[in-house]
């Protein structure tokens, strides 16, 4: 029997640590604690070499790494946004995700049973699209491992990947002369992976940081069927009103960067970046870990310890762009109100904005406590009453966008 590393241990104990009493009363209530219980194993996703699960404990600094092989593994290089620090010098954030090759040897199990699940058995198309959503969840991670890139002429290594099969480099960006708002892009050296892009943002200016689930995207349920239904089955849709939204914002606000901040997987990337560049700016998607064995980890990742990852990336960004000024939308349905509001009083000159889409019409959730005035005035506690404004029609924002261009630094 294959047993669960300490560092996936580790991150559920926190995970459940870490989750709030609405987010329990939540869970209970639309019953995910006893759907969870027969979910899926996804053992297989950490089936790595003793060499690699043993020195992939090292971290970046394993001297036993391996290269990728381009014929057995592949390799997604996540966008980034590129920032100066303080001697001007330009740097990224530069995130790889490895995998091997269609390892996924759950895949018939796990598309059976989602199809089951959401009513949609032996329906061809639905399952040809659960199958390509759900195949990165499935493929075995890849620790221990190394990417080279061609990063503006220059071959620079990123990794070795650590226990989750992901590798995170702070990278100086050879050359001089970037302008704001530029993009390049970047590809890997002798390997199968994505293209990267980099956009450069200055250190001053707006900057935009937006929930996708229910603020951009539909999820609109609170169920775990229809969790699995709209993750992997459903054609994403925005919600109504928000593309031309940020179009406007991109206008007025001239071309900030965008992070979008989800809890969902980071094996959902490709989906949701798909999803993000059809409809809305380009900018750097930032997507939870997954140190999961089976596939209720997936739902517990969507709805256990959300405020407290959330607030800990946001920290992240304001290392990047501590003097931009920051729009933070996000909506009702999690912990958005009390993520943002915590960050503003930790840095309340550094957020302008906050805007929370109260969402209705979703039978499983508890309106009456998720849209609760209350509930807000508790979120936004010492955040001034002008800073934060929930809205359930986008064109209630024109005018605060508009009012904000006259307030940048």
């Amino acid at each position: 029997m294959q047993h669960e590393s300490a560092s996936a241990m580790a991150g559920h104990a926190r995970q459940h640590y870490q989750e709030t009493e609405q987010e329990h009363i939540s869970r209970s209530q639309s019953g995910f604690p006893d759907f969870e219980k027969d979910m899926p194993s996804l053992v297989n996703r950490f089936s790595f070499s003793l060499k690699d699960n043993l020195s992939s404990y090292l971290g970046s600094k394993n001297p036993f790494y391996s290269n990728v092989d381009p014929q057995k593994d592949y390799v997604w290089l996540l966008d980034n946004t590129a920032y100066q620090n303080r001697i001007g010098r330009w740097k990224a954030e530069i995130v790889a995700a490895y995998f091997v090759k269609n390892s996924g040897k759950d895949l018939s199990e796990v598309v059976g049973y989602i199809a089951d699940k959401i009513g949609m058995a032996k329906d061809e198309k639905v399952e040809e699209t659960i199958e390509q959503r759900i195949q990165p969840l499935l493929d075995s991670i890849l620790p221990a491992h190394a990417v080279t890139i061609d990063l503006q002429g220059v071959d620079v290594r990123l990794g070795p990947s650590g226990r989750d099969g992901i590798s995170t480099d702070e990278i100086a960006i050879p050359g001089h002369g970037y302008k704001d708002d530029q993009v390049i892009t970047s590809q890997a050296v002798k390997a199968d992976a994505t293209t990267m892009r980099t956009h450069f943002a200055s250190p001053k200016g707006w900057a935009v940081l937006s929930d996708i689930d229910d603020t951009i995207k539909k999820t609109l349920t609170a169920s775990p069927i229809g969790i699995l239904k709209t993750t992997f089955a459903d054609e994403p849709e925005p919600i109504r009103g928000m593309p031309e939204l940020y179009k406007h914002i991109v206008q007025k606000l001239d071309s900030p960067p965008f992070f979008y901040l989800s809890a969902s997987p980071y094996n959902l990337y490709p989906f949701l970046r798909d999803f993000r560049e059809t409809y809305y700016p380009s900018g750097t998607m930032i997507l939870r870990d997954a140190s999961w064995m089976n596939l209720a980890g997936f739902l517990s990742n969507l709805t256990q310890g959300t405020e407290a990852y959330k607030v800990d990336r946001i920290e992240k960004v304001h290392t990047w762009f501590p003097k931009r000024k920051f729009i933070c939308i996000g909506d009702s349905t999690q912990t958005d109100p009390e993520s943002y509001g915590e960050i503003y009083r930790r840095h309340p000159k550094w957020i302008g904005a906050i805007f929370i889409r109260k969402v209705t019409g979703v039978a499983e959730m508890d309106e009456s406590t998720k849209n609760d005035p209350e509930r807000f005035k508790k979120a936004f506690d010492d955040v001034p009453r002008n800073v934060w404004h929930v809205f359930e029609d986008p064109n209630e924002l024109y005018t605060k966008v508009d009012a904000l261009v006259q307030t940048a630094t």
